[in-house]
């Protein structure tokens, strides 16, 4: 099945990505089935980048050393994932840096959205790539993003940052839509059943057919995965970055990461 996938281009992405088109009804149901088959996700450790007891993430990218900031307290709060940083958030960001540094993707000068930011390392990662990025959550999640950010953009980047708030669903604030992005960036972002009718009504409207978007994921139910690919499917194009395009040091048989670009 793995080798009758499309192979192309999609997006303004370099690399080659397995293209998902469903011929039955129960294409989104294979694809969820294949992964775990062949990654394993439950076989392999957890947090193989990070660290949710820690106060802080060190990670050095772009040529920067990163401290970013974590509130593990706030993890049991309902529904709060963004205060840490999960593997798939790290295993993105150096995605990023790794395809700009094989020149398959250009970020300098692009305007970049960033999804359920939580801590902020993907867009401060994609800032320093020399991104225009604004990076987005929940009302009450932005203090220790804006923190995370001015304390690790300060000097040195190519791009810029800026933090606003966005409830997924809602109408976007016309400066994430007036010029359309050339990127959207998300990670750890489908995570709920609930959350998926929300995350692709924000995606239909930031999104025009310029725009690619970058999703990574834990794999953690397949039911949720499942879920978003059988509706996403309908207004994108959707393809799986094979893992021998990701970073060399940062890949997790616990993560997936899709690209996505609007129909």
């Amino acid at each position: 099945m793995e080798e009758e996938r499309l192979e192309m281009k999609l997006g303004s992405y370099g690399g080659k990505v397995s293209v998902l088109e469903w011929e039955t009804e129960s294409g989104a149901a294979e694809e969820t089935m294949l992964l775990w088959g062949i990654q394993q996700p439950t076989l392999s450790k957890q947090n193989a980048f990070v660290s949710h007891s820690s106060l802080q993430l060190r990670l050095d990218a772009c040529g920067h050393s990163l401290s970013i900031l974590q509130s593990p307290s706030s993890l049991g709060k309902p529904g709060v994932t963004g205060a840490v940083i999960w593997d798939s958030g790290v295993v993105l960001g150096k995605f990023l840096e790794h395809a700009v540094d094989l020149g398959i993707l250009v970020l300098q000068g692009k305007k970049v959205v960033e999804l359920g930011s939580g801590c902020g390392l993907v867009g401060c990662i994609a800032a320093l790539l020399g991104a225009q990025v604004i990076l987005t959550d929940l009302p009450d999640r932005l203090r220790l993003l804006k923190k995370n950010v001015e304390s690790n953009l300060r000097h040195g980047v190519r791009g810029s940052a800026a933090v606003k708030e966005l409830t997924w669903g809602d109408d976007p604030d016309n400066d994430l839509i007036e010029l359309p992005p050339d990127y959207v960036l998300g990670s750890d972002v489908i995570y709920s059943e609930g959350a998926v009718v929300d995350l692709l009504d924000s995606l239909t409207q930031l999104c025009r057919p310029q725009t690619t978007v970058f999703l990574s994921g834990e794999l953690r139910n397949d039911t949720v995965l499942e879920c978003f690919l059988e509706a996403a499917v309908k207004d994108f194009v959707v393809g799986r970055i094979n893992q021998s395009q990701w970073h060399p040091d940062y890949r997790s048989p616990r993560v997936v990461m899709y690209i996505l670009a609007k129909k």
